[in-house]
């Protein structure tokens, strides 16, 4: 593939063909050029008419506007939609110097947005050892050690991905069994949703872990029948290794969030939603927006600690006044809850397939609330991861109690996963305006072992997201990559099917939940746009909304088309960012 990329997003369009690996990081190094030839672009030389940037026609464009759900064709200017309906509708537009494509039935959507994502967290994921797909423990060790091998002595090693649930007997892996190949290297490995740690005995040392230490707040160290810990950290006990890992610099960080960018607008993404990074990592993103080396849009979500919450309340969150921004810090994310594979979901009762155990708090209810509180009074949008019904019933309890403190205040406050609701809770994200931020590719890849954990009666409410669309709800999708892939198109499928790629099972995994094609897209269109306040801005093809489009090599509706399918196109405010060899 190669992409074409143009250089300023302030004016009209000019591309530039270069392969993929690189092109897209040089819009910051040749936009002053490009910034003085922009005042005629658009223009029809000799004549003063004004004409459109860029042009596609004879599209199947699905604009996610509800008065005209369909069009053919769409003009762009100036960052901005210009027309849109059908070659008589932008006829108008054309120009000498307008690029006009010939789409032949592909696909136009509205940008997709991921909704949950760790952009950062994805970079990372492709520089250290993948554990995914590894179908025991002593292939995901092998993995390991493989990865080791190639790092200097006593270096950390870094790694995510394995998933005890694939494994014979879904038992958590040993530190013993790391320790007889990487000998005393420290070693930090997270499971695939980042939910618990499998550690080294190196690591364990670093940290001071021993069979006398204390299980943290929110947090559980897993022990052998003799008291000594096993190698595995569930939660806030992961804390106790990660802390002893040297921070990565900021050039490192810089380099993981390029390298993930170009990975996310190759799989269509306009913008993600940044769930849960430091002020450090912040300062480095606004960077690059100012120096316009991003190519999408980042909305971005402080990680909170709900101890010193009320630090909140001097720091400004920043809004997006035009959509246009590429850059923007608004939200806090919190948690109320673990992870439903490492069990630490918190639960109204205990699990089916442990039945002494509920989960976890990460955060105590009354610890949660006020720590909302203190976000929604500093002006900050606030998102709360919570898996269990438990964990979702806390955050609704406290979102009902700050919107009585806060009558008539668009707040727009979110739960983050809403893995399993309670049958009594599922109306009150309409009645409370709660947005409901789901991930659809965690049921497909939950769907082998969730009703084990839940039982037949939990799991009825359980990833239900058309229940809660039903409901009145607003329902966002993301893919919370890089626990699940970062391609959307996987995210639409298992909405419109709820079946893994091979479609298994034959009609769906509790079919009653499937969205129709429209509804899917939506949920990573105008529904991530109103999930980040710029649903008057993005998320529609309608004229004066700003041109973030999304193009596919073949007509969705096609019989089969959305497994087959690839992004063709990536426009970002009408500039090309990225663009599939032909």
């Amino acid at each position: 593939m190669v992409s074409k990329v143009a250089a300023s997003r302030h004016g009209s369009q000019s591309d530039s063909l270069i392969s993929s690996g690189k092109a897209w990081w040089l819009i910051g190094l040749i936009a002053p050029v490009l910034l003085a030839t922009m005042a005629c672009g658009g223009a029809d030389a000799g004549s003063g008419r004004q004409g459109a940037d860029l042009i596609l026609v004879n599209g199947s464009i699905r604009t996610m506007d509800p008065a005209a759900p369909m069009a053919s064709a769409v003009a762009i200017r100036n960052q901005h939609i210009v027309a849109v309906g059908d070659r008589a509708a932008i006829r108008p537009w054309i120009v000498r110097s307008t690029r006009v494509i010939d789409l032949k039935g592909k696909t136009v959507t509205p940008g997709l947005t991921d909704s949950h994502a760790h952009l950062l967290g994805l970079g990372a994921s492709v520089e250290n050892v993948s554990l995914k797909g590894a179908v025991s423990e002593a292939e995901a060790a092998n993995v390991a050690a493989a990865a080791a091998a190639k790092l200097p002595p006593g270096e950390w090693l870094i790694g995510r991905g394995w998933d005890q649930n694939l494994w014979a007997g879904q038992e958590f892996p040993r530190a013993s069994t790391l320790d007889k190949l990487i000998g005393d290297r420290p070693a930090s490995l997270r499971r695939i949703d980042g939910h618990a740690l499998w550690a080294s005995t190196a690591a364990l040392t670093l940290a001071g872990i021993d069979r006398d230490t204390p299980d943290p707040r929110g947090g559980t160290i897993v022990r052998a029948a003799n008291g000594q810990p096993t190698g595995v950290l569930i939660d806030m006990a992961m804390d106790l290794v990660e802390d002893k890992i040297p921070p990565a610099t900021d050039e490192v960080r810089e380099r993981r969030i390029l390298l993930a960018a170009r990975m996310a607008i190759e799989a269509g993404l306009t913008c993600v939603h940044e769930m849960g990074i430091d002020q450090r990592t912040a300062d480095i993103y606004r960077n690059l927006a100012d120096e316009g080396r991003l190519p999408l849009r980042i909305y971005a979500f402080l990680a909170g600690d709900p101890a010193v919450a009320e630090q909140l309340t001097r720091k400004v969150a920043e809004t997006d006044r035009d959509g246009l921004q590429m850059f923007i810090l608004r939200g806090v994310k919190l948690f109320a809850d673990g992870a439903l594979g490492s069990r630490g979901a918190r639960l109204l009762a205990p699990y089916t397939d442990t039945p002494d155990s509920e989960g976890l708090w990460i955060t105590q209810p009354g610890e949660l609330a006020r720590a909302v509180e203190a976000a929604t009074s500093g002006g900050w949008q606030v998102a709360i991861h919570a898996i269990g019904d438990a964990g979702v019933r806390s955050v609704l309890d406290a979102y009902e109690a700050v919107g009585n403190q806060h009558p008539g205040q668009d707040l727009r406050l979110r739960v983050e996963h809403a893995q399993v609701v309670a049958p009594d809770d599922m109306q009150r994200f309409a009645k409370l305006g709660v947005i409901a931020s789901m991930q659809p590719t965690h049921a497909t890849s939950d769907m082998p072992w969730a009703e084990a954990r839940l039982g037949p009666e939990r799991i009825r409410g359980s990833y239900a997201w058309r229940t809660l669309l039903e409901s009145g709800a607003h329902v966002a999708f993301g893919s919370d990559f890089p626990v699940e892939d970062v391609a959307p198109l996987g995210g639409i499928y298992a909405g419109i099917s709820r079946q893994d790629r091979q479609g298994q099972p034959p009609g769906g995994w509790y079919p009653d939940e499937t969205l129709t094609l429209d509804q899917a897209v939506a949920a990573f269109t105008s529904a991530g746009a109103f999930a980040s306040f710029v649903e008057d801005f993005r998320g529609r093809i309608q004229r004066g909304m700003v041109a973030d489009l999304t193009v596919f090599d073949r007509d969705l509706a096609a019989a089969g088309a959305v497994t087959e399918a690839q992004i063709s196109m990536t426009i970002v405010g009408g500039v090309v960012v990225f663009e599939s060899a032909p």
